[in-house]
């Protein structure tokens, strides 16, 4: 099953077990029974201190990871490779009751939760998201006797997902009931079950001093300005919604520049580790609500939070980047996550064999049916221009598939449903004005960003687009306060240039500091 080199790494940290552990196996005589069988063998040859015994369970082929003797409360129904590879290490050295590399403070709140808690989370092995809310909740599951973790390969448990009407991964279910569709951090699990933690949270940022400069959002510019600012030797804070952005939501990144290829989800653990290298208060999972802008030159700027508190600092600089682009039309509120989808890479194989749609002809929309092409039955692409967008290379590529249909001049009207999930869509004809239904199970949306600024409206200059405007060294209209990065006028919304102005705001706000 494991290739040498994959089997002597996880050799090599099988070394860290702290005491033995037991695989516990549900299998079968189907072909995924037998390779489930095969990997569990080569966790044996990797390790004298695990062991594996079978027994019944309603999954098949599934297997738990446990103390001797003791009921599992880890359980991987599927294989978990690929993505979920580092899923299965963490749950072999976590149980064994390894250390986890998260704060004192998080492993104590877990400890203390004392209601019965079952997780089940569904996935796709080719979702980058998934593995965040697999290891969170894996995590809980070692370190608390009243919780459980069950990843569910959806390929492998197909009926399940059926019936459950699931069309997005990850989406979990606790104690049977859906508790949330997409990448959640254990903090963001905690925030959810632990009902007293958003108090305690909004408690202790109240009581914060202020700040020499406070950036709100967590993306590359929201890094970059936090690095570029602490390193000055000023009191930093990073306020974030999610850190690391949309950036988290990027499977393959390959114009960074000295970096070849990397994907989203590494290159936001770096930024975070460069990040905490430096004396910054990075206070994740806040979202802010309002900015007061300071009532006299040299006073303090205020940043209100949604939680009730709000923060002072002497200079902030927003970077809260951009979410995807809605269609707005009839449907799509109702059917997300029920058919309406933003990430190919993560719910294309829920729709194996199936009927999809991508709205959107540049380069997203087009990169997105391509990849859709070698999973479903049949990809629509459908773009409201009369010419797709993309470059020709991808354009190339896409016609030259044989299960795509390219529709040019159509603008998406309704997405049509059954009440439980998507069954097509209507769109009208630009050019003939005549309205058409197509019958799919799925919709992708690819048309673009929208700045995270609704907040801002009313306090300080924005682009008819909603942008934050600037100038050359990320002033905005606002004295004191700056901005960068794609939530802002500055052209091309791209990793790097959004970091190079992070860092031009940083310094400008460094400026204004010494000068006043």
């Amino acid at each position: 099953m494991l290739d040498s080199n994959i089997k002597e790494q996880l050799k090599a940290y099988l070394q860290r077990l702290q005491g033995p552990i037991e695989l516990v196996a549900a299998l079968g005589e189907d072909d995924k029974s037998q390779e489930m069988r095969a990997l569990l063998n080569d966790i044996l040859d990797c390790s004298s201190q695990v062991s594996l015994r079978e027994e019944a369970h309603a999954r098949i082929p599934s297997f738990g990871v446990a103390i001797p003797g003791q009921a599992p409360r880890v359980r991987f129904a599927g294989l978990p490779m690929g993505h979920e590879f580092t899923s299965l290490v963490l749950a072999l050295l976590q149980v064994s009751g390894y250390p986890p590399k998260v704060e004192q403070a998080v492993i104590d709140q877990i400890k203390g939760l004392r209601d019965k808690l079952d997780f089940e989370t569904y996935i796709s092995l080719s979702c980058h998201n998934c593995p965040d809310v697999v290891q969170a909740l894996n995590l809980m599951a070692a370190l608390n006797p009243n919780i459980s973790s069950t990843m569910i390969d959806g390929a492998m448990f197909q009926a399940e997902v059926e019936a459950r009407q699931i069309m997005a991964v990850p989406t979990t279910y606790l104690n049977g009931e859906e508790f949330g569709a997409g990448r959640m951090l254990v903090e963001e699990i905690l925030a959810k079950v632990d009902t007293g933690a958003a108090a305690r949270a909004a408690e202790e940022l109240a009581a914060k001093a202020a700040f020499d400069v406070l950036v709100v959002g967590g993306g590359p510019a929201g890094a970059a300005a936090a690095i570029y600012a602490a390193r000055k030797g000023i009191r930093t804070g990073v306020l974030a919604e999610r850190f690391g952005g949309q950036v988290m939501d990027t499977l393959g990144i390959e114009n960074f520049i000295s970096v070849k290829e990397t994907e989203g989800p590494k290159l936001v653990a770096a930024l975070e580790q460069h990040v905490k290298a430096y004396e910054v208060d990075v206070m994740n999972l806040q979202r802010a609500t309002r900015l007061i802008p300071a009532a006299e030159e040299g006073g303090l700027v205020e940043v209100q939070l949604e939680n009730g508190a709000s923060l002072k600092s002497k200079s902030v600089i927003l970077a809260t980047g951009a979410r995807w682009r809605e269609m707005n039309v009839p449907g799509e509120k109702e059917y997300k996550a029920k058919g309406v989808c933003f990430c190919p890479h993560c719910d294309g194989p829920l729709f194996k064999g199936k009927r999809v749609a991508v709205i959107g002809g540049g380069n997203s929309g087009v990169e997105a049916a391509i990849d859709l092409a070698g999973i479903v039955g049949h990809v629509t692409l459908l773009e409201f221009a009369d010419t797709l967008r993309a470059d020709a290379v991808l354009q190339k590529k896409l016609f030259s598939l044989p299960n795509v249909t390219v529709i040019k001049s159509a603008q998406t009207t309704e997405v049509t449903g059954d009440g439980q999930k998507v069954n097509g869509l209507n769109f009208k004809d630009r050019v003939s004005g005549e309205e058409r239904h197509v019958e799919l199970e799925g919709i992708f949306v690819q048309i673009g960003l929208l700045p995270n600024t609704d907040w801002l409206k009313g306090t300080l200059e924005l682009s008819k687009f909603g942008e934050i405007v600037i100038d050359a060294k990320g002033h905005t209209s606002v004295p004191g306060v700056f901005a960068a990065g794609d939530c802002t006028t500055v052209p091309y919304k791209q990793i790097i240039i959004a970091m190079g102005a992070g860092a031009t705001a940083s310094l400008s706000a460094f400026d204004h500091l010494i000068r006043s």
